[in-house]
């Protein structure tokens, strides 16, 4: 048995019916120019023959029971793994549309995964317009994060249209990151050497934990105001208890616009994501009356992982920024934003790696208290909203010669956070996914459309405007003598 992480555990012991904990990922494929009739029905037949199950798909809990998702929850190989119940084929009525297969997602992604099984579903889905077709896959936060999720989906992927034959998702293990090696390395002397390891650790580490930790008590007292700290922003209506439904929409933009406007305005390319989030909000929440005096805030996830751990289970730390809700003009809400970004991450950096673990740790924990005895939405959040950004594959990639064209998030939302912005960069575009709950925010789809205007109003304040083209004048040619008799005058002609 493999014992979970404490951060991994949690994500469990914060499981339930109105908050289940997983996360997922929407890709849209169009089918090959050559493809039969019955291209997808062949490929899901293909995807369930291939039944070497790898880790962490073949991974269950030992004991799926409450108290064993509570108290040192493991892994365990499952060896008889059901397929035909992991591996779903639906459609759409011809011709779906992106609107239709949002629907569908939304449903899928509200109900919960099965605690006796290994913790995962894919779904394909067929029947969606212009010749495409949909892949949802869900897996639960104990067992994969957004980073390690991306890396997993895109090792099954290749840069290759013509590649056929390819491995199903569960059939790719992860690649591994540093590990001991040799045939003795779990002996009582490794293991001696790595408890020194930690104590060490532990030692070098405390005072700059204890540093990062009363700077964020000086912040939430208003004695440091360049910092946000926990639990600070407003109670909103986005912070209130939540229900088991969700709902999900989608938006994408070129990611060559966003980097334009992160150079015009000297900020980085998150601090343009928060703008146009934080723009998107400040509307929706006025046209509800609903706008706090102070400004929204936004927990930001952080990649912690090595780059050459392609592992799973989660690594992530956190920062949190104001999202200046507060400020009426649109370069002050982004400068505002920059500022907040700037001192988060400044604060974030000033702890060595082998501590923001036991920093995230002991930060969230309040939180996560908060979800776990029932308080989550009934008291002051620690951040008002998830907002996070995963850098995806660069090139495009195909699945049995079906191009991938866009890749969207899925994520999870618990009581006192109704509503999570994950984006994902794939191939020049950056894909947003809002997942929302469905009572909370039934017109959700109006903050994607409000998230393009707030894009359009930035560009139109940043970017140089373009001279408008001068017309170009044309003499007209000298007309014979014998046309000029007639009555037609010479001239210009102006196009």
């Amino acid at each position: 048995m493999k014992r979970l992480s404490t951060l991994d555990a949690s994500w469990l012991a914060v499981e339930s019916e109105d908050t289940p904990m997983h996360v997922g990922t929407l890709q849209i494929f169009s089918l090959p120019p050559d493809a039969p009739e019955t291209f997808l029905r062949d490929m899901v037949a293909r995807m369930k023959a291939d039944s070497d199950v790898a880790p962490p798909w073949s991974h269950k809990l030992a004991n799926a029971g409450f108290l064993g998702r509570l108290l040192a929850p493991a892994w365990k190989l499952d060896k008889h793994i059901d397929l035909d119940y992991h591996v779903r084929h639906s459609a759409l009525p011809r011709p779906g549309s992106e609107r239709e297969l949002g629907v569908l997602v939304s449903r899928l992604h509200s109900h919960p995964l099965d605690f006796s099984r290994p913790l995962w579903e894919c779904h394909i889905i067929e029947g969606l317009e212009n010749n495409r077709f949909g892949l949802y896959t869900k897996m639960h936060h104990s067992m994969i994060d957004g980073i390690s999720g991306v890396r997993l989906m895109q090792r099954i992927l290749s840069t290759d249209p013509n590649a056929t034959n390819m491995l199903a998702p569960w059939s790719v293990k992860p690649v591994r990151g540093r590990r001991a090696s040799g045939d003795n390395a779990a002996t009582l002397n490794w293991a001696f050497n790595e408890a020194l390891h930690a104590l060490k650790i532990q030692v070098d580490s405390g005072p700059k934990l204890i540093g990062a930790l009363t700077r964020l008590v000086k912040s939430a007292r208003r004695e440091d105001d360049r910092l946000t700290a926990p639990f600070v922003g407003p109670r909103s209506m986005l912070n209130g208890r939540v229900t088991g439904q969700r709902r999900l929409a989608t938006q994408h933009y070129q990611l060559d616009r966003l980097k334009q406007l992160a150079k015009h305005a000297d900020a980085s390319l998150n601090d343009i994501v928060l703008y146009l989030c934080g723009t998107a909000l400040r509307r929706f929440l006025m046209e509800q009356g609903k706008l706090p005096n102070t400004p929204l805030t936004a927990g930001i996830p952080v990649n912690i992982r090595p780059a050459d751990d392609h592992g799973t289970g989660t690594a992530i730390s956190f920062m949190i920024a104001s999202l200046a809700t507060n400020e009426v003009g649109p370069l002050e809400r982004l400068e505002s934003i920059k500022a907040s970004t700037g001192s988060a991450k400044a604060h974030l950096q000033s702890l060595p790696r082998s501590a923001l673990n036991q920093y995230t740790m002991l930060m969230m924990s309040p939180y996560i208290l908060q979800l776990m005895t029932g308080l989550g939405g009934r008291m002051r959040p620690a951040f008002n909203i998830t907002i996070s950004n995963v850098p995806g594959p660069e090139e495009p990639l195909y699945y049995e010669g079906a191009k991938l064209e866009a890749m969207y998030p899925v994520s999870l939302i618990a009581h006192g956070g109704a509503l999570n912005i994950t984006c994902l960069s794939y191939a020049g575009s950056l894909n947003f996914g809002y997942t929302g709950c469905r009572d909370t925010l039934p017109s959700m789809q109006r903050l994607a459309v409000y998230t393009g205007d707030a894009l359009d109003e930035l560009e139109l304040l940043l970017l140089p405007k373009k001279p408008a083209p001068k017309p170009r004048t044309v003499t007209a040619k000298r007309q014979p003598a014998k046309a000029r008799a007639s009555g037609a005058k010479s001239g210009t002609v102006v196009k």
